[in-house]
């Protein structure tokens, strides 16, 4: 391996230890850098072995890389993991989450060495993939491949947004790169390519990509299915691109991550030539070094080619301690120095530093809500629409609100009073993501996860399809990102069964962390928009309709939101006869069909339903109140019904829709497809007729 002493620039210690010695019988010379690159090896072999499965390979291929990047490049503090001004790491290759571990553990995070024994056991601190919400020091949670990458766009992004913000001669008071290792899957997956696409456009300057050029996937080598050029496509894309030949020669690629940090213009892509599995001689460059320990015997013999004791495990030379463990200091140093550049920002610019501040810690500000609008009752507006005129006041009061629209905005009503952010502008709060749903997505996950924006995106509720595996990350990692998704079923019209989602509200109520709210009208749009901007703790689907929808009051609306569900029409006497239930277009059938039984001498109670999730929250009292112990409960949607057993009980049913719709008129779909008034009252009889006969007993 070609190695040499840590350089006098660098801001870290030098190399100093020539002559040391392994152990007390081992009298070669070990150079310090070798020495610690081969910790981390030995500690990857070790944990995945103890742990009977995981990726050793990788990180014995790529601790070289790692060493030189955390080393001699990134700037943080492991002592402050949440501090602002540091480099984000992203290990898009999340099954080398071991890699990533023995960095944080030697470089001094709070990551104790147990932890690394622990690897992959129920309740530690180190998951089988890197968990941001598990691990201190993790900036994301990656695994499913693309992902890491296209979250390292959306924190380049948000550098880039906030810098032109906040920033003024004298005062880069936001001013780091983000660095991404990346696999060959990385960069198959098709979301990959999107953001490369995305950064190239930008030209996001202060990303680094390192690609694992292994050459190896589990299947067999990579040209068994991947023979393109890499290098000529991101050249394409508008990136940098350089080579590194052999993984394991430091000075090349210290001198590569150099020049990326020297393109302002361009983000850069580092290609490393690596050996899955290095110095394992059986297994070194072939699949079966991917995902499966390696085997005492194998280990030994790697260890052995390394020059290291072959029966210690979990072995860390106090000369590697206390060489990495350097960096605590090194990075007390840097925080501290940020943390001055930032007393002489406040001063020079206070109000500027107020609002930075304000941002940072996502507080919101006085009367930021005080444009949100009042829509007139009797009116009828889409749903869409009131979407827009609720998010452009309301940006207008939270200029942390970034975001766009999968090449929908005219659609989506996504667009705020701002211009557009490129690269000429990246002030700019109107995201044109271009056709890139999934991007966008995953991208708006990295920018919440870098912190001082606040994403959303928008697209049509069909296309959530492409955008699905980011939004189930936003929800582990319990992510504030806001989701516009417009055309929410038949209603659309005459685009067809293609864009009429019909499986689609059951699959987001069904995805934990997740909030869905389809509100049923103007105002309830306005304050879904509200509760959206309020949270804090995950993520919000907003689900809109194209057509129009008469607009109800705006204080039944507001409690609807706010609650969960809410009384939209009120029976006559003190118990209903039967609830008729409904969210987004199908309140107004819900409503029709309680006032048309109310007419016929029925107690019916018509409930608008907009967020499942948030109604869960709610006191057993206000639940009750809703929907009333013993009262059969009838539903209708746009859609599968899937769930809505939770909400009918054995007494009740569901007016649904379980088949893909068709082109045709709004109204004519409706009608044809059996999503009515009528249908819904008939079904209500009949629950009345059932919970007479007694189906309710003493409770649904």
């Amino acid at each position: 391996m070609t190695v040499r002493p840590f350089p006098s620039n660098s801001g870290g210690p030098r190399n100093d230890n020539k002559g040391m010695s392994l152990t007390p019988h081992q009298t070669a010379p070990v150079d310090l850098v070798d020495l610690s690159v081969n910790t981390v090896r030995t500690l990857a072999m070790d944990a995945v072995q103890r742990a009977g499965s995981g990726h050793a390979g990788t990180a014995m291929a790529l601790a070289p890389v790692a060493y030189t990047l955390w080393m001699r490049h990134m700037r943080y503090d492991p002592g402050r993991p949440d501090w602002f001004g540091r480099d984000r790491f992203v290990l898009s290759a999340g099954h080398s989450a071991i890699l990533q571990y023995s960095m944080l553990h030697l470089t001094g995070y709070p990551l104790p060495l147990d932890e690394i024994k622990n690897f992959r056991r129920t309740g530690s601190l180190t998951p089988g993939h890197p968990e941001n919400f598990v691990t201190q020091g993790v900036e994301t949670t990656t695994g499913p491949l693309g992902q890491g990458a296209a979250n390292s766009v959306g924190m380049a992004m948000a550098e880039a947004h906030l810098a032109a913000v906040f920033n003024r001669p004298g005062h880069e008071i936001v001013d780091h790169r983000t660095y991404a290792i990346c696999s060959d899957g990385d960069l198959m997956e098709g979301v990959g390519h999107e953001t490369a696409s995305l950064a190239g456009h930008l030209k996001l300057g202060k990303l680094t990509w390192l690609w694992d050029d292994n050459r190896i996937t589990i299947d067999g080598t990579t040209q068994i299915a991947f023979t393109e050029d890499v290098e000529a496509r991101f050249r394409a894309l508008g990136w940098h691109t350089q080579r590194v030949e052999d993984a394991n020669d430091i000075d090349a690629l210290d001198a590569a991550l150099q020049r990326a940090g020297d393109r302002p213009d361009a983000p850069s892509l580092i290609a490393v030539r690596s050996h899955i599995g290095y110095g394992a001689p059986n297994k070194q460059d072939t699949p079966s070094a991917h995902g499966a320990p390696l085997g005492e015997d194998e280990i030994r013999l790697a260890k052995a080619s390394y020059g290291w004791p072959t029966d210690d495990s979990f072995l860390v030379p106090d000369e590697v301690r206390a060489h990495m463990g350097g960096q605590v200091e090194r990075g007390r140093s840097l925080s501290a120095a940020w943390d001055r550049q930032m007393a002489s920002y406040e001063s020079a610019h206070p109000d500027l530093a107020r609002e930075f501040g304000r941002r940072l810690t996502g507080e919101l500000p006085e009367d930021w809500d005080k444009e949100l609008p009042v829509f007139d009752a009797g009116s009828a507006l889409p749903t869409r629409v009131a979407s827009g005129k609720s998010l452009v006041p309301l940006a207008r009061r939270l200029p942390e609100l970034i975001g766009g629209s999968a090449d929908l905005a005219g659609s989506n009503n996504s667009n705020v009073e701002s211009p557009d952010f490129q690269a000429a502008s990246p002030e700019g709060r109107n995201i044109r993501w271009g056709v890139r749903e999934h991007a966008m997505a995953s991208a708006a996950n990295g920018m919440a996860l870098h912190g001082g924006v606040r994403p959303y995106v928008a697209t049509f509720f069909i296309f959530s399809d492409y955008a699905r595996p980011a939004m189930r990350l936003a929800a582990m990692m319990k992510l504030p990102v806001i989701y516009v998704l417009t055309h929410d079923s038949i209603g659309l019209g005459a685009d067809g069964p293609t864009h009429q989602p019909v499986e689609h509200l059951a699959s987001f109520r069904a995805m934990p962390g997740m909030t869905l709210v389809r509100p049923g009208d103007a105002n309830e749009t306005a304050e879904a928009w509200r509760q959206a901007a309020q949270r804090t703790d995950g993520p919000t689907v907003l689900v809109l309709s194209r057509q129009a929808l008469p607009v109800g009051d705006s204080e039944s609306a507001r409690e609807a939101v706010k609650r969960g569900a809410g009384v939209v029409v009120a029976e006559s006497g003190e118990t209903p006869d039967v609830v008729i239930v409904g969210s987004g277009s199908e309140v107004q059938l819900a409503r029709a069909a309680a006032e048309e039984l109310a007419r016929e001498g029925v107690a019916a109670r018509a409930v608008s339903f907009p967020s499942w999730e948030v109604f869960r929250r709610q006191p057993a009292a206000y639940r009750e109140s809703v929907f009333p112990p013993s009262v059969p409960v009838v539903a209708i949607e746009a859609g599968a019904a899937l769930g809505w057993s939770e909400w009918t009980g054995p007494c009740g049913s569901v007016v649904s829709l379980e088949r893909f719709g068709r082109s045709g008129a709004s109204q004519d779909n409706f009608r044809d497809l059996g999503i009515t008034s009528d249908r819904a009252k008939a079904a209500a009889l009949r629950a009345v007729r059932a919970c007479s006969d007694g189906c309710c007993g003493d409770g649904k």
